[in-house]
């Protein structure tokens, strides 16, 4: 067991309710995590109100830091800013995440500046908070999914980490063990 407690936010992206098999690993994972003396708030995305950002930018004019629609997303930003750890988690649908955990890592916008710094020779946000959590993705696989899928979803999260100035310390799979996912964040 870790002698670190951390604040640990779910977004669990399953946006079908009949995919019992997989809420029921992120509940379970849940349930290990607070046994492990973790602080964890887990969001079922399909059953908040999340719109899609329609790219207004008034998170970083108007409203600094907070986007103008009003809906659950700045519960979900706040709770993000605030955790140690963050982990993304979802069936893969037609070769990615779904379309609703998407939508709510691009509502994460408000978190960063809307200025530029070059980072590793790219072109990054600059960051609007002194730290951010570190990242992991748990998917599910489809039945068409295979370790190329796997690959290109982790590689496009990692791309996205960087963006939201952070790291994805892991990918795992629903078809390991929740305690695997436990031992990785606890040796963090």
């Amino acid at each position: 067991m870790t002698s670190k407690k951390m604040k640990i936010t779910i977004l669990n992206g399953n946006p079908q309710a009949d995919n019992i098999k997989f809420d029921s690993y992120i509940d379970t994972l849940t349930g290990l995590l607070k046994s492990n003396r973790h602080a964890v708030t887990a969001f079922k995305l399909r059953d908040m109100d999340i719109k899609h950002c329609i790219g207004c930018w008034s998170c970083w004019v108007e409203t600094p830091g907070e986007c103008i629609i009003s809906d659950n997303s700045g519960e979900i930003c706040k709770s993000y800013i605030n955790s140690d750890f963050v982990i993304f988690a979802s069936p893969v649908i037609m070769g990615f995440t779904s379309a609703l955990l998407k939508k709510a890592m691009e509502r994460l916008l408000p978190l960063v500046h809307p200025y530029f710094e070059v980072v590793n020779g790219e072109i990054h946000h600059l960051s609007r908070y002194d730290r951010y959590p570190l990242m992991g993705l748990i998917i599910q696989k489809g039945r068409d999914t295979d370790e190329e899928d796997i690959k290109i979803i982790s590689d496009i999260y990692m791309r996205s980490a960087i963006n939201i100035k952070t790291s994805l310390r892991f990918t795992k799979l629903t078809d390991g063990s929740v305690e695997e996912v436990v031992n990785a964040i606890n040796s963090i």
